[in-house]
Formats: structure tokens, C-alpha cells, sequence
């Protein structure tokens, strides 16, 4: 009786150990698919984020390529690659400095303003050098401002810094065309802003938007 109380209890602990082993491991395979799972959707989610910036790069470069007057194709590669390293920068659309490009200079190599403004986005040279002193682009002279990656590199922070000046996105724009100093008369004045470069750069982008939408 005493031997069969005892074959009761090693088996009762035995049947006890197996359930707790059976339960450590259906945990641990829980466990594991979990993780799994977590990590597949992570990958997914990664792999979505990277087709949907390849999209948005291969709309800029068709964009670029589409209007651009002078540049060949690794140039266009090399446009592409600065447009949205700075917009990612300044937190701006792609898109939206692609419009700034076309209105003032519709993406043409080597254009030049009758006031002497230079390159894809018309750069005044001596606002050029402030903006490339202050900021460490590499400023060489005002021939700098046809090296379309600088150029692009100096115009972007020119535009965000008169648009932090302001305080206000369509002043920005504004002041970039006009000038800091006339748009803050005109405002001091209490003259009405102008407003033909801001319908054409909001008319550019609306068409960009719709043309190469990713």
C-alpha cells in the first residue's frame, strides 16, 4: 500500500513536471511567434517605407528630367539626389522647391536675371556669399551659383530663413522674390503684398502635384 502511495506521488510529480516543461515551451513558442510576427511586420513596414521613397524619387527625377534645358541624365541623378536631401532638410515638399526652380529659372542651365540673379534658383551673388558664410556650402565666387548642388543648397536655406522671418509661408515666398527689405516696406507701408511670383509658384506646384503624384 505504501509502495503503490509512492509510485502515486512520483507519478503525480512527473505528469506536474511535464505540465510545467509543455507549458515553458508552448510560452516560449508564443513567444517566439510573437517576436516573429512583430518582426515580419517591422521588415513589411521598412520595405513599404523604401518602395514609397523610391516612388517619390523616381517622380522627382521624371519631373526634373521633364523640364530641365541643359543637364543630361547623371546630372538629373545628382539633382534629384540634392532637391530632396534639402526639402527633407527644411522640411519642405520636393515638389514645392521644384516649383520655386521652374518659376525662376524653368530649370534652365546657366540662366542669369536682368538684375543679375544666377542659377537654377536665382541667387543674387552678394545674398549668395551671406547665406554660404553663414552656413559652410562651399562659396567660390559667384560662379559657385551655376554649380546646380550649391545653388540648390544656398536657395532652399535662403528661402526657409525669410520664411522663418516672417513667420509666414506666403511672406517668405514673397520676400525671396522681392526681396527682405522692399517686402517689409511694403508691409510697414501697408501696401498689399504682391502677389503675381506667389500665383505662379502655387500654379507650378498644383501642376507638379498632379502631374507626378506619387
Amino acid at each position: 500500500m505504501i509502495q503503490v502511495e509512492k509510485v502515486g506521488i512520483f507519478l503525480s510529480k512527473w505528469v506536474s513536471f511535464l505540465a510545467v516543461l509543455i507549458y515553458l515551451i508552448q510560452s516560449g513558442l508564443l513567444i517566439f511567434l510573437i517576436k516573429d510576427k512583430f518582426d515580419l511586420e517591422r521588415q513589411l513596414a521598412f520595405q513599404q517605407k523604401r518602395i514609397s521613397e523610391l516612388e517619390e524619387r523616381l517622380q522627382i527625377f521624371k519631373a526634373i528630367e521633364d523640364f530641365q534645358i541643359g543637364f543630361d541624365k547623371e546630372e538629373v541623378g545628382r539633382l534629384t539626389d540634392v532637391v530632396i536631401s534639402e526639402s527633407e532638410r527644411y522640411h519642405y515638399d520636393p515638389m514645392f522647391v521644384l516649383a520655386i526652380i521652374l518659376t525662376e529659372s524653368s530649370f534652365r542651365r546657366g540662366q542669369v536675371s536682368s538684375v543679375g540673379a544666377r542659377g537654377l534658383m536665382q541667387m543674387i551673388p552678394f545674398v549668395g556669399a551671406d547665406v554660404a558664410k553663414r552656413s559652410g556650402v562651399n562659396y567660390d565666387g559667384m560662379h559657385s551659383l551655376f554649380e546646380p548642388e550649391t545653388n540648390i543648397k544656398l536657395g532652399t536655406l535662403h528661402l526657409f530663413e525669410q520664411i522663418l522671418k516672417f513667420g509666414d509661408v506666403e511672406q517668405g515666398i514673397t520676400a525671396y522674390n522681392v526681396g527682405e527689405t522692399r517686402l517689409r516696406g511694403l508691409i510697414r507701408q501697408n501696401h498689399e503684398m504682391p502677389k503675381r511670383y506667389l500665383k505662379k509658384v502655387m500654379e507650378k506646384y498644383k501642376m507638379l502635384k498632379e502631374t507626378y503624384a506619387v
